[in-house]
């Protein structure tokens, strides 16, 4: 089997790599089949997709909108870097999945509006598949709605025209969206459990995702309602993609 790739971009090495356990134990690969890239180490290798079975992009700490000059030069660097492998993603329709910031690569990529409007604080929120969403085989095994933890500053206002929307949720619109038939993009995370959350929580505290004396409503949050079904898509998407 071609191996499938993780772009990562956490700074912090206790989330970054319970991230990449987490990815590992729901997609059901080994470790020599899902190669990890740490962009925040360095700039992107070369990435000859003739030789991959499909790209997964987790989350991290930038913001597609910021202004650019509050932007770090590994921020921009990264930015650049998605942009040129996006091109040839989309026009090869390359099997694709970006968690959290998959929409903000992917999103800005595409000419979405990505704003503040619909952040989402850290915690659980219902989402709901729409019509296309329901149809889409990456979510055949998933039911029409279903808990998942999300915790983002920006989210997409407006899809363009090249893309479909799969799921929203009361408080974001946009909470999955596809371009072609093989490049998606999630807005909540569907690699993590409580756990995975939890260490973000901690190693996130003074990111601006919620207030000093936040820290025990915010671990509270996640625990109200249950998450299981969003992990289901990773090992579908191995399933469907691996050559």
């Amino acid at each position: 089997m071609k191996p499938f790739v993780l772009l990562a971009t956490r700074a912090e090495d206790l989330p970054a790599d319970e991230e990449y356990a987490l990815f590992l134990r729901d997609t059901g690969l080994r470790e020599d089949q899902l190669r990890r890239v740490r962009l925040e180490q360095g700039p992107m290798p070369g990435l000859d997709l003739d030789e991959l079975s499909g790209i997964f992009v987790g989350g991290g700490p930038f913001n597609a909108s910021d202004p650019w000059e509050q932007k770090s030069e590994t921020q921009r660097r990264v930015e650049a870097e998605f942009a040129a492998l996006l091109d040839e993603v989309v026009a090869r329709d390359f099997p694709f999945l970006g968690a959290c910031y998959g929409v903000g690569t992917l999103g800005a990529h595409q000419g979405a509006t990505i704003d503040r409007t619909y952040g989402e604080a850290i915690g659980v929120v219902r989402v709901s598949l729409t019509a296309e969403g329901a149809a889409d085989p990456l979510l055949a095994d998933m039911p029409a709605e279903f808990a998942a933890f999300v915790g983002h500053k920006e989210a997409i206002t407006v899809l363009p025209s090249s893309a479909t929307l799969l799921a929203s949720s009361p408080t974001a619109p946009v909470q999955m969206f596809k371009v072609g038939q093989n490049v998606y993009a999630t807005q909540f995370h569907p690699e993590l459990d409580v756990d995975g959350i939890t260490t973000r929580i901690h190693a996130y505290a003074g990111y601006g995702y919620f207030a000093a004396d936040e820290l025990d409503v915010t671990l509270a949050a996640v625990r109200r309602e249950p998450v299981s079904h969003p992990s289901r898509m990773l090992r579908t998407f191995v399933d469907r993609y691996a050559r």
